[in-house]
């Protein structure tokens, strides 16, 4: 029996979504669409999970569409969520690329489409797609501006050459570097942070903060409030008040 293309993980709330096609640099065929649209669904579903990490087997996280496999006929995409079964709608919960070695061309694109990014040192980020006379379709030359500079976005989108984790870090794209080997453990101390929050604090800061960047002042405190107002009143937010006062860990109940 041939290994899945992805394979999942739980480990203490928090679960690892690995792209499992090492062999062919994890590249994105339906196969690995599927399989990621699947795992995003069962992090959504789940209440006892709060975080995801998405990461790659083998040498590096994704080398982006499975060329081979589009000739012939496979689609890597998911009706509803897009490339990769991910690029156009993602988790409703905190979701984290670990990068290790490599993440171009659609690769970046997934990677883009989490919320967090931790990379090891030395890892290349990019889209080279223009250097084969093709487009960086699946997000990247939007969400690139609307995170790095105008002009280093477009120079990432012109050239098609990569830079470094390092680079990325400076410029605000990689939350954390890890060393070689540990993007990984960094990516799930990171989610170790973010699982011990409140669950509806998290669905609803995310989507806050998503919106908002379409949103214009007037419009973001009037759609801010449907979203956040549940959440305030909420049995979670009185125990978070209440265990703040007695000094414990607040016990949620994600209602």
């Amino acid at each position: 029996m041939s290994e899945p293309a992805v394979f999942t993980e739980r480990r203490d709330g928090v679960l690892v979504i690995t792209l499992n096609r090492p062999d062919a640099r994890n590249a994105v065929n339906a196969a690995l669409a599927e399989g990621v649209g699947a795992a995003l669904d069962e992090l959504d579903a789940d209440d006892e999970l709060r975080v995801g990490v998405l990461t790659g087997a083998g040498k590096g996280f994704s080398s982006g569409m499975d060329l081979k496999a589009f000739v012939a006929g496979e689609s890597p995409y998911v009706e509803g969520r897009g490339f990769a079964g991910i690029t156009q709608r993602s988790s409703r919960k905190p979701l984290i690329a670990a990068i290790e070695g490599f993440a171009v061309a659609g690769g970046f694109e997934v990677a883009l489409s989490c919320d967090l990014i931790v990379a090891s040192k030395g890892a290349r980020l990019g889209i080279p797609e223009v250097k084969r006379s093709l487009v960086a379709a699946a997000g990247a030359l939007f969400r690139l501006p609307r995170r790095i500079p105008y002009h280093l976005a477009m120079e990432l989108a012109l050239t098609g050459d990569p830079i470094d984790a390092e680079r990325g870090h400076q410029l605000g794209l990689v939350n954390r570097l890890a060393e070689p080997g540990g993007a990984l453990d960094a990516a799930l101390e990171l989610a170790g942070d973010i699982v011990k929050n409140g669950p509806l604090a998290l669905i609803a800061s995310k989507e806050i903060v998503q919106g908002s960047r379409d949103w214009t002042e007037e419009e973001s405190w009037e759609k801010q409030g449907p979203i956040a107002g549940p959440v305030m009143g909420s049995e979670d937010a009185r125990e978070g008040a209440i265990a703040f006062a007695e000094k414990r860990d607040p016990v949620w109940k994600g209602r």
